[in-house]
This record gives structure tokens, sequence and C-alpha cells, in this order.
């Protein structure tokens, strides 16, 4: 929660406007990437959830972040807020594949990222047309993730151009909404 100011007295007792962060990330795996990731983004007035199937793989989550260690990691898909944005990247394509069809099913998302090859891509998008997924869900998928023009393939080179990626979605659609009110 982040003080939005306005604190006030009312009869000797101080009151402070708070409201959650309105930027939800899940963040699918605990590897490389993830971990850069997951560090990056955990110093944003942020909600980031930090998704994994494997057993002490999350020991080292920052304290602002939520790890969750779960045997089904497409049941948190369900957990997350309308407009949240989710980040896939685990140790499993057909883990990954099925994270991407969750989010995709559902529709409401703000960005659903999958890290990979433009070819990855196409052998995911092959196996959504087959589970029935619309053509127009598929294409919200972003793959490969993170903003253009940055070659580097280390993990914080992705993590960092990712995180770019997702702030600059996230205020984008912020300003929308705020000039919209």
């Amino acid at each position: 929660l982040l003080n939005t100011g306005g604190a006030r007295r009312l009869d000797g007792v101080l009151l402070e406007t708070v409201s959650a962060p309105d930027l939800h990330v899940a963040v699918f795996g605990a590897g490389h990437v993830g971990r850069a990731l997951v560090g990056i983004l955990a110093g944003l007035d942020a909600d980031i959830r930090w998704i994994d199937d494997r057993d002490g793989m999350l020991t080292e989550a920052p304290q602002s972040v939520s790890a969750i260690q779960t045997a089904s990691p497409t049941v948190a898909v369900a957990a997350m807020p309308p407009g949240s944005f989710y980040l896939v990247m685990t140790h499993s394509h057909a883990l990954d594949l099925g994270i991407c069809a969750a989010v995709l099913e559902r529709g409401d998302a703000a960005y659903c990222g999958l890290i990979g090859s433009a070819t990855k891509r196409r052998r995911f998008e092959s196996h959504f047309i087959e589970l029935g997924l619309d053509q127009a869900r598929i294409d919200t998928l972003t793959c490969p993730i993170g903003i253009g023009g940055i070659a580097g393939k280390q993990p914080a080179a992705i993590a960092i151009a990712t995180a770019a990626e997702i702030l600059r979605i996230y205020e984008r659609r912020r300003a929308g909404r705020e000039v919209a009110t």
C-alpha cells in the first residue's frame, strides 16, 4: 500500500489515505532471467507475484515480492486481477504453453509475454489454434519479450529490456485512464 498524501486528524486520530498498487505482475519461472527480472521489478510500487513449480527455487525472493511455489502454476493465472501483466519464462515448454493458454483464454491481460524466439512463438501459435483459441487472442501474445534495440542475451539485459517494456505499456495505459476520467 502506498501513502497518497492527505494525512489529517479527526477527533485525535491520524487518518491517511492509502491505496493498493495498480500494477500487477506475475512472473512465472525462477531461472536466471526470472531472478534478474524479479530483482528489477521488486523496486517498483507493484504487486509482484513470482511463481515456480520447483521446490527451493524461490528462496531469494525480495521482501516486496510474493513467492508462490505451486505444483500447478496455471492456477495462479486465475488469481490475478484483470489487467495484469504476465511474464512466462519457466523451465518447461509444456508449462509455458499451459500458462500462456490460460492467460489468453482469460482475455483480460494487459500483457502476456513469453520468453523465446519467433520460432517458439510460431510453434506456440499452432498449439493455441489446436486448443481452439481465436487468432485475435493469440495475437496479443508478445514473444520475444523486451523493448526493441537491446541485443544482449545475458539474463540482466533481457530483464532490463522486459521491465522497460512492461513500464512503457503500464504508463501508456495509465495515462489513457487518467485522460479518460
